[in-house]
């Protein structure tokens, strides 16, 4: 007789930080950390007694950061990284591997989105650049200092994205944004990419006993100055304000879109691979949920040549990460 194994864990409807247990004594690790969601999962863990690095761009706006928490259990420390210069990112790294303590979870968060056609300072297109080669590098040059959780936050843009026919040369066309540009669907194939790390990076760790398990989150739509970073880029200081306004308006707040990735870094026993978004109006808004992507986001063989090509071009093979 045929077994069928099934998952059958559920994450309990209205999940919140409140649920989340005291992290005296544990680390986490959180990228782009000086706003909007990273920001804000950075002040729940502090407040559940966790120690507490993010990375920044500018030391400026994470001192800013640091003052606006107050008074909270945890430590709170900050390393310089620009996900756009994997010479920044290789050097963020040495800071980590330096240390003899490991990290018990990192939120790969930091991004932009629906950019004008921006290259990188290693020549890929903005958004694959920052959103995907980028974490690539840095959690490839630091998944030994992982024992936890690593999260990789996605969005449901990831249904727009596309790497043409799958293969090497058409996803290493996508990375440096060859042939026509749209900055939605850019933004998409990177958010595509996202789930593609993250269900490849589950196969290799089963295959090489890895020590952190990889899962995926997305928040939503959510109120976050990420809105108004393209506007910005191109200029357009009233579309800036006016998109922000907006999203005050109808968006859900940053503390809730945290909710997914605190529950993807936090709640017990998930599978690796696993994917959370909010619960409600088409995973708009809400608590969060146990969800799947689209079919495309589990694709073995297209995952596996965007891992090729993305250690091609960052130059970061990970360890023992061949297919057999």
């Amino acid at each position: 007789m045929k077994t069928e194994y099934v998952n059958s864990l559920t994450i309990p409807l209205g999940w919140n930080e409140n649920n989340i247990a005291d992290l005296s004594g544990q680390r986490f690790l959180i990228t782009g950390g000086t706003s909007g969601l990273g920001a804000q999962c950075a002040r729940v863990l502090l407040r559940k007694g966790a120690d507490v690095t993010i990375t920044a761009r500018s030391l400026k706006k994470a001192e800013e950061l640091e003052n606006s928490f107050g008074k909270l259990r945890g430590n709170f420390s900050v390393i310089e990284m620009d996900l756009t210069d994997l010479a920044s990112v290789r050097t963020a790294a040495e800071v980590i591997k330096k240390s003899t303590k490991k990290f018990d979870g990192v939120i790969l968060n930091a991004g932009v989105m629906a950019t004008p056609y921006t290259s990188t300072k290693d020549g890929f297109e903005l958004q694959m650049g920052t959103n995907h080669l980028g974490h690539f590098a840095f959690a490839g040059l630091i998944h030994k200092k992982i024992s936890g959780r690593l999260v990789s936050v996605a969005s449901q843009a990831h249904r727009i994205g596309s790497f043409g026919s799958n293969t090497v040369d058409d996803i290493r066309d996508r990375c440096f944004g060859v042939g026509k540009y749209s900055p939605w669907a850019a933004y998409g194939s990177s958010k595509l990419a996202n789930l593609l790390f993250i269900s490849e990076a589950e196969r290799l760790r089963l295959k090489n006993k890895w020590s952190f398990t990889p899962v995926a989150a997305h928040p939503g739509w959510a109120a976050t100055n990420l809105f108004g970073v393209a506007p910005a880029m191109a200029g357009k200081k009233l579309q800036e304000r006016l998109t922000l306004e907006f999203n005050k308006v109808f968006a859900q707040s940053a503390q809730m879109g945290a909710l997914p990735l605190l529950a993807a870094l936090t709640y017990p026993n998930l599978l690796g691979s696993s994917y959370l978004g909010p619960s409600q109006y088409f995973e708009m808004r809400g608590t969060p949920k146990l969800t799947r992507a689209r079919a495309l986001a589990y694709d073995q063989t297209l995952a596996g040549n965007l891992w090729s090509v993305s250690a091609e071009l960052t130059g970061v093979a990970w360890e023992n990460s061949a297919r057999a």
